[in-house]
């Protein structure tokens, strides 16, 4: 199920990438996550009435983060390679990881993670477009956000309401961006269907495979699995888009699943 989820997510990323010269990367983020909260308002049906205002706080903060991850992330894929975009936005997940545990192994996987990152980000050759980079870096930012307000969302809401919340409001938040960028494109029905697709393969589909994993495999194991997540990135760009990498990125992915890898199961452990 995690290795489903994360087929689909990444192949449903590459899938809006090549809707990006119609949409542009607003436009598409906004649909992505207008539709998936239609269909998740659909399925949970949240009542608010009643709520306490401080939950309906947390979902749209939760919904904030989900929205901006979501804007930056297309950005930073319309720029450079996708293995390259979601690799350098791994360093959000790591970085919690590495915050739940206290040992000296830790260092270990702050320096492959970092050694990586470098090696995409290619500072001295000035390879990779620094916006593309830039962007990336701020999807990271936005998960670190995304993990911590998923969680008090999760214990605050029953089921998958506090995320069709989230998801409303995530889709408020890029709007003006959808806006501007797909302007009377938004309204086609052949970019509408297209773009209902990447919703499910990216939004709704991932999210429901990895909560019925969870309940089934540990922390560790599933976290590690995760990990591999940029590796899929990368293959789901080659296979759809055609984006082959260099070795030297091949190896700074590397260097970044191995450090998640070891990050998310230590971290599970204690």
């Amino acid at each position: 199920m995690v290795l489903l989820a994360a087929a689909s997510l990444q192949v449903g990323a590459a899938f809006a990438v090549t809707l990006f010269d119609a949409l542009q990367a607003g436009g598409m983020a906004f649909l992505r996550l207008a539709l998936a909260a239609l269909l998740l308002l659909a399925l949970w049906r949240p009542r608010l009435r009643g709520r306490p205002a401080a939950d309906l706080r947390l979902a749209c903060a939760f919904g904030v983060a989900l929205g901006l991850m979501n804007w930056c992330i297309y950005e930073a894929m319309a720029r450079i390679p996708l293995g390259v975009a979601v690799t350098i936005e791994f360093w959000g997940p790591l970085a919690v990881a590495v915050l739940w545990s206290r040992r000296r192994i830790d260092l270990v996987w702050v320096v492959l993670a970092a050694a990586g990152i470098v090696l995409l980000a290619d500072p001295a050759g000035g390879g990779a477009d620094a916006a593309g980079v830039l962007f990336a870096v701020l999807a990271g930012g936005c998960w670190v956000a995304y993990i911590l307000l998923s969680a008090r969302t999760g214990r605050a809401f029953p089921g998958g309401t506090g995320l069709a919340v989230a998801m409303a409001a995530g889709a408020l938040v890029v709007l003006p961006a959808g806006v501007a960028q797909g302007g009377a494109a938004l309204l086609e029905p052949e970019l509408l269907a297209g773009a209902l697709a990447v919703a499910v393969a990216s939004s709704v589909l991932p999210y429901s495979l990895e909560l019925e994993a969870l309940r089934r495999l540990p922390e560790a194991v599933f976290g590690v699995l995760m990990s591999l997540e940029p590796a899929v990135a990368a293959l789901a760009g080659l296979a759809v888009l055609g984006q082959a990498l260099a070795a030297r990125e091949w190896l700074a992915v590397a260097l970044v699943v191995v450090a998640s890898a070891g990050a998310a199961s230590v971290g599970a452990r204690r």
